[in-house]
């Protein structure tokens, strides 16, 4: 097909753009680990019970889940950039609510406002493909996908030196006034009309099936530790998710305008990557959770390494650092070998992570070397996973795809805390007069990470290759812009349309 102008993408101007939107990434992750040095202060400050504050965790991955594949067909609907806006509101709201709250309940409801966020970085990099030409592509998806793992990986140090040292509500004031700061700069710099790149109806029936199935599963998950993974509740929870995700699949694939194609979904190179997604949020998370409790154990243990709060905060904080440095190799590596080159190498240095961690962890700074080890990886891994997904969608699909690869991603985390938390629940011994892992708790828990590390290499190995990526030539490419900094006053579509020939 000959294009119909002869306007190229737009190219000045985008390096504020990329880092906007990697700003916006870094802002909504941050708020996944805020929480987490102050849940043993938060039954004193509000005179309440552990088990009361825990669903401050519970509910924002309970709104992220529902929120993202929502997020995601929205912005495939209505722009993805007005989407974007529209959920740093929630996040402003819950941020300033969380600040002010002077009981659990008001704190648990702005937990659930910052959850509404979670689709900031699939819309974000799904933007990129609409804005960017495509040799400033990969790069910038590699940034902006590696944000979510740096404001995970800073929210802990921040937070536990915020709690240490100050009042913990400026933790709040501070991520509502980021927060507002972002969304800014995002109504600044971001192209304001890249065109809508798919009508329809909203699918509301797909949309609370979804969701309903995701509350049951997660929740079952989440909570199966606390109310026992035999009770009459768990399991009547993990049976309504099965039963609704089938219906919610049978409506999907006979919906007009359903929430996610899963025609798509089940496309090969789709499927494989999202299969990886999973093991890789698996993987990703059992570090997060095996890592933390070693450092902080008492020496007395004779395992634990007897580090505080923050110290362990900081040496956590470089594997975040470190998908930040290497995403642009990644995209290098993508441009080179291919995106699916990229991601077994991600999986397979994240399982090299796991080994070192259980031959190293007697020392900190033999856990700082694996857990930089672990961020290199899924700095490889995290920005191949959205180019791979938009090599095997149309462009009228990338926000819903990249959005239920986030989500897939997020269940495979889930699930891992399901997991290792009942590898070292059954495997511990008494400190004091408190149970904790033993020894062989963890290690066994570092295998299992590496082993579903190395089986989604073996997964990413299997998605079929490709001459050319989609994010290089796609068999589809539609461009349309009106903002300051493109052609003003007029719109500009080029629309191109090149073979894909498999190897």
């Amino acid at each position: 097909m000959t294009a119909r102008s002869p306007i190229e993408p737009p190219t000045r101007g985008t390096g504020p753009l990329v880092a906007v939107l990697a700003f916006a990434g870094i802002v909504a992750s941050l708020t996944q680990t805020l929480v987490v040095p102050l849940l043993v202060e938060l039954p004193r400050i509000f005179d309440t019970t552990p088990s009361n504050t825990s669903w401050m965790i519970t509910v924002t991955l309970l709104a992220s889940a529902v929120i993202t594949p929502v997020a995601g067909r929205l912005g495939d609907m209505y722009g993805k950039r007005r989407v974007i806006l529209g959920s740093f509101v929630p996040l402003i709201l819950g941020s300033v609510l969380c600040a002010v709250a002077d009981s659990v309940v008001p704190m648990i409801i702005g937990r659930g406002l910052q959850g509404l966020a979670a689709g900031i970085v699939p819309l974000g990099i799904s933007l990129l493909k609409d804005v960017l030409p495509p040799a400033q592509l990969r790069g910038a998806i590699a940034l902006v996908s590696s944000s979510l793992g740096i404001g995970g990986a800073l929210g802990l140090p921040v937070a536990a030196a915020v709690v240490q040292f100050t009042d913990w509500r400026i933790l709040f004031w501070a991520t509502a006034t980021v927060s507002l700061l972002c969304l800014v700069l995002i109504w600044k710099i971001v192209p304001a009309a890249v065109a809508p790149a798919r009508a329809g109806k909203f699918d509301f029936l797909g949309a609370f099936g979804l969701s309903a199935a995701l509350v049951c599963l997660l929740l079952a998950v989440s909570k199966g530790g606390d109310w026992g993974w035999g009770s009459p509740l768990v399991v009547g929870l993990l049976g309504a998710a099965v039963i609704l995700l089938g219906l919610w699949g049978w409506w999907e694939l006979h919906a007009s305008d359903a929430l996610v194609d899963l025609r798509v979904t089940i496309r090969r190179a789709v499927l494989l990557t999202n299969v990886a997604s999973i093991l890789l949020g698996f993987a990703m998370y059992a570090r997060s959770l095996i890592l933390p409790q070693i450092l902080q154990l008492p020496t007395e243990t004779g395992y634990g390494l007897g580090q505080s709060m923050l110290q362990m905060g900081l040496l956590m904080a470089p594997a975040g650092l470190a998908m930040m440095l290497v995403s642009p190799l990644g995209a290098k590596l993508s441009a080179r070998r291919g995106p699916k080159t990229t991601l077994i190498v991600g999986a397979v240095v994240t399982a090299s992570s796991y080994a070192v961690s259980a031959f190293m962890m007697d020392t900190a700074w033999g856990l700082l070397t694996a857990n930089v080890i672990a961020g290199i990886g899924l700095g490889f891994a995290y920005g191949a996973m959205p180019a791979l997904i938009m090599d095997g969608v149309p462009n009228a699909e990338t926000g819903s795809a990249n959005s239920f690869n986030a989500l897939l991603r997020a269940i495979g985390t889930s699930i891992s805390g399901a997991v290792i938390g009942v590898v070292l629940a059954q495997m511990t011994t008494h400190s004091g007069s408190h149970l904790v892992p033993t020894v062989d708790g963890f290690r066994t828990g570092l295998f299992i990470g590496c082993a579903v590390a190395l089986i989604a290499a073996l997964v990413a190995f299997a998605i079929p290759r490709t001459r050319t990526s989609g994010l290089d030539d796609d068999h589809q490419t539609s461009i349309t812009t009106n903002h300051p900094q493109y052609p003003s006053n007029h719109q500009a579509t080029l629309e191109l349309n090149c073979e894909r020939r498999p190897l």
